[in-house]
């Protein structure tokens, strides 16, 4: 939003992901916690098109880099990275390491 304006300085809606939803499957006399989250294409279409953008936009103190879904967040925690404590470069390394690099919002390096 551009306070000087009070008007909003986009008018393209971002699409959201959806909530990320757990369920608990008996297999075998255990019981398995199932964690989900649907990522709708309209979200992996806006993360290509801020890809694209981002090479001619100039990088601001606010800049996005990734847009990363709960369900990857928790596991990448379960597994000791706290994506909370991370700086940009580890979280880009992770993601490419996981070949998940199309997450990324932005070309430009980090």
């Amino acid at each position: 939003m551009d306070f000087k304006k009070n008007t909003p300085t986009h008018t393209k809606k971002q699409p959201e992901l959806q909530q990320s939803e757990t369920a608990f499957i008996m297999d075998a006399g255990s019981i398995v916690r199932k964690h989900t989250q649907n990522i709708s294409q309209a979200f992996l279409d806006d993360l290509k098109d801020a890809r694209n953008e981002s090479s001619s936009k100039p990088t601001g103190e606010f800049h996005r880099i990734a847009s990363i879904p709960t369900v990857i967040a928790e596991r990448w925690l379960r597994e000791g990275f706290d994506l909370w404590q991370a700086d940009g470069k580890e979280i880009v390394r992770r993601l490419n390491n996981e070949d998940l690099g199309l997450l990324m919002a932005t070309k430009k390096r980090v």
